[in-house]
């Protein structure tokens, strides 16, 4: 594993005054050790059956495992940004085709999975905010990925559509992978962008943004967090 990011947020940085601090990493190599432990109980919680996922560094901006670690240390969030590549993504087992189309228009495509967030955690959605940021730093802002999926099963579905705005793309299908139903969801990383410009670094609007979005950095700290991956 190569570290290519640590940083710990003084309180001052933090999307709540007070808020615990978070130290958000990020790593070339597998999902495996904590993480994947923090994998396998948040999806055993609903019923998931988890396989091992791996992700390799194929280039200099290869696939990418995000953690978030509370004050003591321990993970509380985990997410894996796969780039797409001669192995393709993850979701192409069930929506070849749905991905092929943005492909042949020329649209560079990522996908977020892995993702879990400890329940028990100081702010779960602050958690899930700044590590969904962190992913975006490194798919949008550093490798230029024009558009994000991700497989979600369908209960979850309203959820990430109201506070992440990803927008569901097809019906349900079945995943071997987890053995459960999934759809497939995407948004382009313009509007994610435009919506942590809009909102980030503003906690005290969740309710009128109606999303985490206010959760996020504001832009000095972004700034920040950005020039830590260069």
């Amino acid at each position: 594993m190569v570290p290519v990011m640590q940083a710990r947020h003084s309180p001052s940085s933090n999307a709540f005054s007070g808020a615990a601090a978070l130290a958000l990493n990020s790593d070339f190599g597998a999902l495996d050790g904590d993480a994947l432990g923090l994998v396998e109980r948040r999806y055993g919680d609903r019923g998931l059956t988890v396989t091992r996922e791996r992700y390799s560094s194929r280039n200099e901006d290869g696939d990418i495992v995000c953690t978030a670690r509370d004050r003591d240390q321990r993970i509380v969030g985990t997410l894996s940004v796969r780039f797409d590549g001669d192995g393709g993504l993850h979701a192409d087992q069930l929506f070849h085709a749905e991905l092929d189309e943005w492909r042949a228009a020329g649209i560079t495509l990522c996908e977020f999975g892995g993702l879990a967030v400890d329940k028990h955690s100081h702010d779960p959605k602050r958690v899930l905010a700044q590590i969904f940021h962190l992913g975006y730093l490194h798919a949008h802002r550093r490798a230029r990925i024009d558009r994000l999926v991700i497989e979600v099963n369908p209960r979850h579905v309203p959820f990430y559509r109201r506070c992440l705005g990803l927008v569901p793309y097809t019906a349900a299908r079945h995943n071997p992978r987890v053995d459960a139903p999934a759809v497939l969801m995407s948004i382009d990383f313009a509007t994610i962008r435009e919506q942590i410009a809009l909102w980030g670094g503003h906690p005290d609007s969740l309710a009128s943004a109606r999303s985490l979005y206010p959760l996020a950095w504001d832009e000095a700290t972004e700034a920040m967090m950005l020039a830590r991956l260069s």
